[in-house]
């Protein structure tokens, strides 16, 4: 009760707040500022979330919109206790970003039971549109099973057809590891054996001798965030890589390339949905994000843009904040913006887009700052989502 009281007191609002005594627009965004994930979605996205507002225009039905936003550290309990807050005390009218698989779960069902709109950005698992799937929840940027079509088959096709899997111990590794598990047999893989990491590790030599023992080709990294790259910078220690296995990161953003340096991330495949120098759009974002903030964006930080700039068109559209009636307009909506094109959102809530696959560049091959990633290959966005019919949304049947 502490933590959640102190988390309370700690949520800050931002800039274009309402005046006194209006019944504006109020968007939360709830993730990870102060742990693993903090670099991975962090301020950045809340960066990106202000930016969507700003070029809104900074009001919606003739009021103001206010953004406030808080650390979830990680834990449900702490999420829930604020989301409950933001919704019945503060009338918040949609969270984002999320961070985190068990958070994103709880506040799924949370904003079920108060009727409230939720766009998670940052968290991964599948189910949140498959069997945890909901009337006002919605899915943006990624998810397991597009990482899954992503580097796990492109890696097993090209003969990469024994895996081993270091997984985070939580709701997201399960996801992960179970739904690229399926794209590798599909594909005649094989999956060798794996092991669950404890969230935040910081010694990984036991569950990577278990990996290098396994002697699977590739070595599938299903963690994200520090866990990633920490893993990475101990595997090249334990000699993984100059032993002939591949390391696949399984969920890496340009945050960790960048934090990992070229030196050590060079030749690292990987799946991201938004990469700054794909086109003119992305270009586009991208260079503004990096005027207001010194950084690129990935694609929690880009995709924090898109959903908060697709649920404000979604409100104006419906002409009325009433959730049942954004929930239609955010289904009925294209998705058009510096983040995606050509996007949809299914009856599931999951918006559908493309997804792309990566090759990190060698330290020789970069130009420029930021200038990370070779395009391998594009993965059009109705073969790395599920479709409404097959993701187990009860909605759907």
């Amino acid at each position: 009760m502490k933590s959640a009281l102190l988390a309370a007191v700690a949520t800050s609002a931002l800039v274009l707040a309402a005046p006194a005594g209006a019944q504006g627009v109020k968007i939360g965004i709830l993730n990870d500022q102060s742990g693993v994930y903090a670099d991975y979605g962090g301020k950045w996205s809340v960066e990106a979330a202000k930016m969507a507002i700003e070029d809104f225009g900074g009001e919606v039905l003739g009021q103001k919109i206010e953004l406030v936003t808080a650390d979830h550290q990680n834990k449900p309990d702490l999420a829930t206790s604020i989301a409950r807050r933001w919704y019945d005390v503060e009338n918040v009218d949609m969270i984002t970003e999320l961070t985190t698989s068990s958070v994103a779960l709880a506040i799924h069902e949370l904003s079920k039971e108060k009727k409230k709109i939720d766009i998670v950005v940052g968290a991964a698992t599948s189910r949140l549109t498959g069997d945890a799937c909901q009337p006002y929840g919605f899915h943006w940027a990624y998810d397991t099973r597009a990482l899954g079509v992503g580097t796990g088959g492109a890696l097993t096709k090209a003969g990469g057809n024994t895996w081993f899997f270091l997984t985070a111990d939580y709701a997201f590794g399960y996801a992960l590891e179970k739904d690229t598990s399926e794209i590798v047999t599909a594909n005649g893989g094989k999956v060798v054996g794996s092991v669950r990491v404890p969230l935040n590790s910081s010694d990984f030599s036991s569950f990577l001798l278990q990996a290098q023992s396994s002697k699977a080709k590739i070595v599938g990294l299903a963690n994200a965030g520090l866990d990633t790259t920490n893993s990475i910078k101990q595997a090249s220690e334990f000699g993984i890589v100059s032993g002939g296995q591949k390391l696949a990161g399984l969920l890496m953003t340009l945050a960790e390339v960048n934090g990992l340096g070229l030196q050590a991330a060079q030749g690292l495949v990987l799946t991201e949905g938004y990469y700054w120098d794909v086109n003119d759009k992305s270009r586009h974002l991208g260079e503004r994000f990096l005027k207001r903030t010194g950084r690129m964006p990935n694609m929690i930080q880009a995709g924090t843009y898109s959903a908060t700039l697709s649920y404000l068109k979604a409100v104006k559209a419906a002409g009325t904040k009433d959730p049942d009636a954004v929930a239609k307009k955010l289904k009925e909506l294209p998705v058009d913006d510096d983040f995606a094109q050509g996007g949809k959102v299914l009856e599931n809530g999951r918006m559908v887009h493309d997804m792309y696959l990566f090759e990190v560049k060698k330290p020789s091959e970069s130009k420029k700052p930021w200038d990370y990633y070779k395009l391998l290959a594009t993965v059009p966005g109705d073969k790395a989502f599920f479709t409404a019919k097959d993701s187990g949304c009860p909605l759907t049947k």
